[in-house]
């Protein structure tokens, strides 16, 4: 059983991973106490909102709406728009994130240990967002390594050799113990890195690994130093992108409708566009393809977007959305985009928005994931 001084959390952003995320932990692990959250910016695509009302209704669970400190949860982005002086966010002062996003999770969590649970992918190189706080600790369901980089670090400091000796002791054959005992007693240097260290171990297995630093945490003060058992210690699976359309699929969650791909005829060819995010409709993040996407089937939301740029601030740097709407302008970021879609296709990668541009990986993962 779970112990009851540690929360276990898990926010649905609105995109595809963390709304996997969540389908998948309810299957597997129903015996979990799991709070859903979303952090409500005012501003998310109405995709977004029925995606969060689908999981409600499939899964059976109630998703806590969090909202940013203003009386107004219909508009917070706008109330600190004005405060701010109509400054926009950009991807060197992510206000939005931190007013919208992490303050309103800090302020649900409060002090409470809690473990949070990441939607992100096996085939994904990063850590998203982790909390500053030192009672969160981040768990990675979707990876072959659940554990963050900080806990990683703490497990394998070349003094804690001894113990993690111990420990693998109970958990390996004789072979594969005497295997252990030649990487552990191999000190980090610059020529011995961490990530080495840790990928020679989890060759030895993935669930004794996980075992181990589950028991070498217990004198830590991360929150799951508190918990009894932890089940996700024996699951080996590592899912990517294909999967995490298969579950939210075959649950019946459904993909979010800007996933879809819609061709567009340029020059006798045709390319295909969609949105590769979850997010603010107007997210700053955006690629100019993205940008387009928008005009053309969300017409509504992007003269919503362009209204913010009267104040003398764009959402970017190089280039105003009413320039960017100009028929030349279109046809040119259509033409630029096609012919990256032909170049991954003659390099064997797939053609796919999300794929070329990896926007997800580029942009903020406390609103992507």
């Amino acid at each position: 059983m779970q112990n009851k001084e540690v929360r276990h959390v898990l926010g649905i952003s609105g995109g595809k991973d963390s709304a996997a995320l969540a389908i998948y932990m309810k299957n597997l692990y129903p015996e979990m106490d799991i709070e859903f959250y979303t952090c409500d910016t005012g501003k998310e695509l109405d995709e977004t909102y029925q995606l969060i009302r689908n999981l409600e209704s499939k899964l059976g669970v109630s998703i806590q709406k969090l909202y940013a400190k203003t009386a107004d949860h219909d508009n917070p982005f706008d109330f600190y728009h004005n405060l701010y002086g109509g400054y926009l966010p950009s991807s060197n002062a992510r206000w939005c994130t931190q007013k919208l996003k992490i303050e309103p999770f800090e302020n649900y969590i409060g002090n409470t240990p809690v473990i949070s649970y990441v939607g992100i992918r096996g085939d994904e190189e990063r850590e998203g967002y982790i909390s500053t706080k030192p009672h969160v600790q981040s768990i990675f369901p979707f990876r072959e390594n659940i554990w963050s980089e900080e806990v990683i670090s703490k497990v394998l400091k070349n003094e804690n050799q001894h113990l993690l000796r111990v420990l693998y002791k109970d958990q390996l054959t004789n072979n594969l113990y005497q295997r252990a005992i030649d990487i552990l007693k191999t000190p980090l240097s610059l020529s011995y890195i961490q990530s080495q260290k840790q990928r020679a171990l989890m060759g030895l297995g993935i669930k004794e690994f996980n075992h181990v630093v589950f028991q070498s945490l217990k004198e830590s003060s991360f929150p799951i130093s508190l918990v009894d058992n932890f089940p996700l210690l024996n699951n080996e699976e590592i899912l990517i992108r294909d999967d995490i359309f298969r579950i939210l699929k075959e649950s019946g969650v459904g993909v979010p409708a800007y996933y879809e791909e819609i061709p567009y005829e340029i020059n006798g060819q045709t390319g295909k566009y969609n949105r590769s995010r979850s997010g603010c409709f107007f997210c700053f993040f955006q690629r100019k393809i993205e940008w387009v996407w928008l005009y053309e089937q969300n017409p509504a939301k992007f003269f919503l977007a362009m209204e913010y740029e009267k104040d003398g601030y764009t959402w970017m740097q190089d280039e105003r959305l009413e320039e960017l709407i100009n028929p030349d302008r279109i046809k040119q970021i259509k033409e630029d985009f096609l012919l990256k879609q032909q170049t991954a296709v003659k390099n064997h990668r797939s053609n796919k928005l999300i794929d070329i541009l990896d926007a997800e990986e580029e942009g903020c993962a406390a609103c992507f994931i």
